[in-house]
């Protein structure tokens, strides 16, 4: 069941919000049209994860938009991707903004409690890949996970990579993301018993071609369990190991 819905009918059950306070929460209007955007309101509801702001292509001020209607409407952690530098800058000066350059992620509130199953870790093959890693991994903090960070720990030095066996074996679900020839996402699928996400990231030299090479090693992992996002798309790696984590018993 989605989980936002669930904590709305236990508020009720509880006695800690009324029924007409509940009413009123689903009731929402399902999206506010601010001219250059249409906010969604209820995708929290309808999939347990608020709208995300995709920074990239947008100004500093159509940002501002988005972010004060989803405050407006009880958003307490606003996530932005793709964010400029210089657009954060802007947006640091009405909000109270945290910036993670590397990663292009802006977080404006708190970071939420871990509330998942379980752990989830993300591998990079290189310290190249780190930034798309910590995109990955920011984002599934931001919707409540906890996060284990295993860098540098490519096929190219496997030693490094099985001095983490403990941490692996123990996930919920683990990210893998390598450039080059990507060969870490079915080293790990073939030693783990959880899903494992592969995003190929754009780092090599020529031949690699901006990551195609990684995406193509990826797609045809002889290891099971292995699923593939684009090329460079920590947030959607992040993202899917948040709905993952996050899965309850079907009963």
């Amino acid at each position: 069941m989605n989980h936002e819905v669930k904590a709305i009918l236990e508020a009720v059950q509880s006695g800690g919000m009324s029924v007409e306070e509940a009413l009123l929460k689903i009731r929402t209007a399902p999206y506010e049209d601010i001219g250059f955007a249409k906010v969604d309101l209820h995708r929290q509801v309808r999939q347990g994860v608020a709208e995300v702001i995709y920074g990239a292509g947008k100004t500093s001020e159509q940002i501002d938009g988005i972010a004060d209607a989803m405050k407006k409407n009880g958003q307490e952690t606003i996530l932005i991707t793709r964010l400029s530098g210089e657009a954060a800058k802007q947006l640091g000066q009405k909000h109270a903004l945290a910036y993670h350059a590397d990663a292009r992620i802006g977080i404006i509130g708190e970071m939420p409690e871990p509330s998942g199953l379980g752990s989830i870790v993300v591998a990079t093959g290189g310290t190249s890949d780190i930034p798309v890693a910590e995109e990955a991994a920011l984002t599934a903090e931001v919707l409540g996970n906890k996060v284990i960070r295993l860098y540098d720990v490519g096929v190219a030095g496997i030693h490094r990579l099985f001095a983490h066996k403990e941490e692996l074996m123990q996930a919920s679900v683990i990210i893998a993301l390598a450039g080059m020839e990507g060969a870490l996402a079915s080293v790990i699928g073939g030693l783990v018993d959880c899903p494992v996400i592969a995003v190929p990231t754009s780092v090599g030299y020529g031949a690699s071609f901006g990551g195609l090479s990684a995406l193509l090693s990826m797609l045809n992992s002889c290891a099971s369990g292995v699923s593939v996002v684009n090329i460079d798309n920590g947030f959607g790696a992040g993202y899917l190991a948040n709905m993952i984590n996050h899965m309850e018993e079907v009963k």
